[in-house]
């Protein structure tokens, strides 16, 4: 029976040993270069929460939010066979024998390490910190996410130590957001953070990790659908998902992708499951919380976004969220 708890269940300060018993649990050597004098009893590193949600005994979800007071870095030495790591907000540095990264929010990484190369990683401060990780633990099969129906997916890790970036699809950092901030029962939201964890996995593994076969690494597009026309469409895509503010009309984002305005609908909906403009809204809405997590008022936020009318944007914003914009932006 999968479990829903917390390691720090309200927003409480961490100290050096709070951290120090967090890693001795995940194995994982936590290092305090900037922190107060040590002869203090408990020097507060952190302000904050960590949520954990144990998914199935192969897969665990943990969301930190933090408010980091003094740097400090980490070296996780129990061998994982994947470990992902989306940053929501704040910045990191990663690194994994010759490799190092510098990471901010978007970003993510993906990575399988073992006792002898250890995952390295330093937070700076002060930052507002929130990282969502997906753990795969040890196994000797390739992980089936019962009870849910569906395929098992071999994801056994490679030989050696490997370290991944990649950007986080902003559909998928929305669907994230909501989670986090949705209220639902245990069960509820195990199946959530299972789907979303598979959702994860399959952005963020190496290709060479999943497949095995020149016919497997074909790029499977959906009927109807040709490589130029996924071209085009990922590429206006891109531009919603980078510019959701713009005043954006079907008729010439038809133009931009050489497309039939008709066309243009129901490839894309085809090609990403939802209409263009529903996913024009969706990247708004994201944008629109961390404007609001940065201080700007609600009739400031709607604006930014594209929203001529601050109560559009609200009733919006709360259809998709479950909280007002107001309540956000009163909470940082």
């Amino acid at each position: 029976m999968a479990t829903l708890g917390s390691i720090t269940p309200s927003c409480v300060p961490l100290t050096t040993h709070d951290l120090l018993a967090i890693g001795q649990r995940f194995g994982i050597d936590y290092r305090f270069p900037e922190a107060p004098d040590r002869s203090q009893p408990a020097p507060c590193v952190a302000h904050g929460r960590v949520m954990d949600v144990e998914v199935d005994p192969t897969l665990r979800v943990t969301h930190s939010d933090l408010d980091v007071l003094h740097a400090y870095a980490s070296t996780s030495r129990r061998a994982a066979p994947w470990f992902l790591s989306v940053i929501l907000e704040g910045h990191i540095q990663v690194g994994l024998g010759h490799q190092s990264f510098q990471l901010q929010a978007g970003d993510a990484f993906s990575a399988h390490f073992n006792e002898q190369t250890g995952l390295e990683v330093f937070q700076p401060a002060p930052q507002r910190l929130r990282i969502l990780n997906v753990s795969i633990l040890a196994c000797t099969e390739p992980l089936s996410f019962s009870p849910i129906s569906c395929s098992p997916i071999n994801v056994a890790p490679p030989a050696a130590p490997v370290l991944h970036t990649w950007q986080v699809p902003q559909f998928l950092i929305h669907s994230l957001e909501a989670a986090l901030a949705s209220n639902w029962s245990v069960e509820r939201q195990r199946l959530l953070w299972q789907g979303l964890a598979l959702q994860l996995l399959a952005h963020g593994l190496p290709a060479a990790s999943l497949e095995s076969s020149d016919e497997e690494k074909a790029v499977s597009l959906p009927p109807g659908l040709t490589q130029r026309d996924h071209q085009r469409l990922e590429h206006l895509r891109q531009q919603l998902e980078h510019s959701p503010n713009q005043d954006y009309r079907l008729e010439q984002l038809a133009r931009n992708a050489a497309m039939s305005p008709s066309s243009l609908r129901t490839k894309f909906h085809r090609c990403y499951g939802c209409s263009i403009f529903d996913y024009l809204r969706r990247c708004r809405l994201t944008q629109a919380q961390a404007y609001l997590r940065k201080g700007y008022s609600v009739q400031q936020t709607a604006h930014a976004c594209g929203y001529r009318h601050a109560t559009n944007f609200a009733t919006a914003f709360k259809r998709a969220f479950g909280i007002a914009p107001h309540e956000v932006h009163h909470r940082h």
